[in-house]
């Protein structure tokens, strides 16, 4: 279901939490954006906060302590969302039965189930949500996805996802980290998942994955770390790592394909000097040169992202990281938990309703999944 939509009229845009994420990313995304949309409103229930973003923002920015006044004073085309996890999926909701088209914060919500309630919305309203995975944009990952689903690198056959980041324990004093009703899980569902998200725009669906999750440092109920192994549908085999625990911290890639390896090598975003591409010694060097990056370096960014939402949303089409795309990344999450959680292999499409993966990440493993407090 799409909506058509008249391509020369400008955007009406409302934020929804106004901390960090929004006043580092968000803003400057609108802001670089700002011929194609208009930022005219911002929520947050903390009025000291939304006060300081107002000022941030620009005094023609209404302030609502509300979404759902807001949703009723304002009808936004567009709703960026950059909350708790545990509100997103009530918040997309709501701004999808407005018929505003979202974007959201990772994880777009905690669950395949909550998953499918967006799902639900999105159809009744003929909006779209989408999720921020800004890691897929930019020139760069966008060349190494052309030069590898083209066969231009050769058939993939080996792959590494590697995010090996490092957290401490003042970083979980915040009282919604660390605990699956508010935040999902653990690395593999609050830092890990950028990367192979882009892991999966590059290779493309899975068949089976097998893995393994602990808590190794922090008191938390969620996971520290957790490793994974994947075989592609295509046939590559790829190794998966999320951890908090890594002093020396990196986001990494590398795909082994039959005519070369491509490597992405950052921590929090990537330009076009990030990506490496090494030749197989049988390759000539006249097909190595048309490997070369492209003359303009657009970096991975919400604003790369922004700018492809409003580009769906001025052509009336699903917007990419929605849809399948959203529920593919978030279905590699929840397969990932239950097959470290259960110690079984686990197969791309057997988690639906009934399967207690399907409602949780935890799966209501008895090892894992929340216990009474007190």
């Amino acid at each position: 279901m799409s909506v058509s939509r008249p391509s020369s009229a400008r955007r009406r845009a409302a934020v929804v939490g106004t901390g960090a994420i929004v006043s580092g990313s968000h803003l400057p995304a609108l802001r670089a954006h700002a011929d194609r949309v208009d930022l005219v409103a911002a929520v947050d229930v903390d009025q000291g906060r939304l006060d300081a973003f107002r000022e941030l923002a620009g005094e023609d920015v209404a302030g609502y302590t509300s979404m759902g006044d807001m949703l009723d004073a304002v009808r936004p085309d567009l709703v960026l969302i950059g909350t708790p996890p545990a509100l997103h999926r009530e918040q997309t909701v709501a701004a999808l039965k407005a018929g505003a088209w979202v974007l959201c914060e990772k994880p777009l919500c905690l669950s395949l189930a909550e998953y499918d309630d967006i799902a639900a919305a999105e159809e009744a309203s003929g909006a779209y949500a989408a999720v921020v995975f800004q890691h897929r944009y930019g020139s760069g990952a966008e060349h190494a996805r052309r030069l590898i689903t083209s066969g231009e690198l050769g058939t993939p056959l080996v792959a590494h996802c590697q995010t090996t980041w490092h957290r401490d324990a003042a970083y979980y004093a915040v009282p919604w980290r660390g605990r699956w009703a508010t935040e999902g899980g653990g690395p593999t569902m609050g830092h890990g998942i950028h990367q192979y998200d882009l892991l999966l725009h590059l290779l493309g669906p899975w068949e089976e994955i097998r893995a393994m999750a602990a808590r190794l440092v922090h008191d938390t109920e969620s996971e520290d770390v957790s490793t994974a192994l994947v075989r592609f549908r295509g046939g590559a085999l790829a190794t998966v790592v999320n951890s908090v625990l890594s002093p020396d911290e990196v986001s990494r890639i590398r795909i082994d394909c039959a005519d070369a390896t491509v490597e992405l090598t950052h921590l929090y975003g990537h330009g076009n000097d990030n990506w490496v591409y090494t030749p197989a010694p049988h390759v000539p060097s006249e097909r190595v040169s048309a490997w070369r990056t492209p003359p303009h370096d657009v970096p991975s960014s919400h604003t790369a992202q922004l700018g492809t939402l409003l580009d769906a949303y001025d052509s009336g089409t699903r917007p990419p990281g929605s849809g399948r795309d959203a529920r593919a990344t978030l279905e590699f999450a929840a397969a990932l938990y239950k097959a470290a959680f259960t110690g079984s292999p686990v197969r791309a499409g057997e988690i639906g309703p009934g399967d207690p993966f399907y409602a949780a990440m935890h799966g209501d493993h008895p090892d894992w999944a929340p216990k009474e407090r007190a």
